[in-house]
């Protein structure tokens, strides 16, 4: 009983430490950029706001709504991709790498260039169905076979949709090339330039399926323990695969319908907390949403301090985060098979 109090106890201060974290990392994102404000001039943005003041005027015009952007995106691929890997059992499962992301980017764009859409509620309809397709081929594709579903073939299957929709993305800009300063809006993966209706025509969606995230935890660790064990103890497994599946193509639908293809962010954060506080994922989601925000805030920070006064777009800085993260995983993985 002891050792479990001081277990919780260990969580619960790690929990409090990364929201405090946060808490920074959301102050240094609406402090920092071409016009660098005190922590001390933001807060009393925050609190007192006076439209008579300059740096108020940039802090709630343009930087916070650059940061609740970047934090529900950032929460949002990260839990996408802890419960993607444990749907799969596959260490190297994320959104952007199983070819969800790019489903969605596809149909964004889609919708640009000959649906003649133009409102985001309407693209973020189209990045969920993007999602939902692409997640369905790769488990199509991925169960193919004797053997069934595999984390290999699930790896092997979301490469080739990715590829596949990559592919359609670009050959839709060589047929429509007066989109393309559009497109690259979402291409370029940014949270720059966007705007609150934007993330609040998503917000209702993402809010209700991140909710139903934090309740999938003791019913994870159950599918974790095996199929018949969790059939043994009267877990409907297809279920919980459903709704996993469910929470998934909205995530991360509606986090590249608000900020394109950022890459990586899913991939990252589920083992880095894994890492911090062990498997059980009833602390790995809500761990994970809060460590995918504040990752994604320092990424956009970095983003637009290094070449100013120009930005770099974050899905760029994700990557260069991220492509030796995914060599190290995958090489560990390889040597534990040998």
């Amino acid at each position: 009983m002891e050792r479990l109090i001081q277990y919780t106890s260990y969580k619960v201060g790690g929990l409090l430490l990364s929201f405090i974290l946060l808490v920074f990392a959301m102050l240094l994102s609406m402090s920092l950029g071409q016009t660098t404000i005190p922590f001390s001039t933001t807060i009393e943005a925050l609190l007192f706001y006076d439209s008579s003041v300059t740096e108020h005027v940039i802090v709630m015009t343009s930087r916070l709504t650059r940061t609740l952007i970047a934090m529900t995106v950032g929460a949002s691929l990260a839990i996408a991709g802890t419960l993607m890997q444990a749907l799969t059992r596959n260490p190297l499962a994320s959104p952007d790498l199983l070819g969800v992301n790019a489903g969605a980017l596809f149909f964004i764009v889609l919708s640009l260039t000959y649906l003649s859409m133009n409102s985001l509620q309407q693209y973020m309809w189209m990045g969920f169905l993007g999602a939902a397709i692409a997640g369905v081929f790769v488990f199509l594709l991925g169960s193919i076979g004797r053997d069934g579903l595999s984390p290999l073939r699930i790896i092997l299957a979301g490469a080739a949709i990715s590829a596949l929709f990559a592919s359609g993305t670009q050959g839709l800009l060589v047929i429509d090339e007066q989109s393309i300063q559009s497109i690259l809006f979402w291409m370029a993966g940014s949270v720059s330039g966007r705007n609150l209706e934007m993330l609040f025509s998503v917000l209702p969606y993402i809010g209700a399926v991140s909710i139903i995230a934090l309740f999938l935890g003791r019913p994870i660790n159950i599918l974790l323990s095996g199929e018949d064990v969790a059939k043994g103890l009267g877990q409907r497994t297809w279920l919980i695969k459903i709704i996993i599946g469910i929470v998934v193509i909205v995530l991360a639908g509606g986090a590249v319908a608000v900020a394109g293809a950022i890459g990586f962010i899913g991939l990252i954060v589920p083992h880095i907390v894994k890492g911090l506080i062990g498997t059980d994922h009833r602390w790995v989601i809500p761990f994970s949403a809060i460590t995918g925000a504040t990752l994604l805030l320092f990424a956009d920070v970095v983003a637009r301090l290094v070449i100013m006064p120009q930005e770099v777009p974050i899905g760029v800085m994700t990557a260069i985060i991220g492509a030796p993260f995914f060599v190290y995983i995958a090489r560990k993985g390889l040597k534990r098979d040998e």
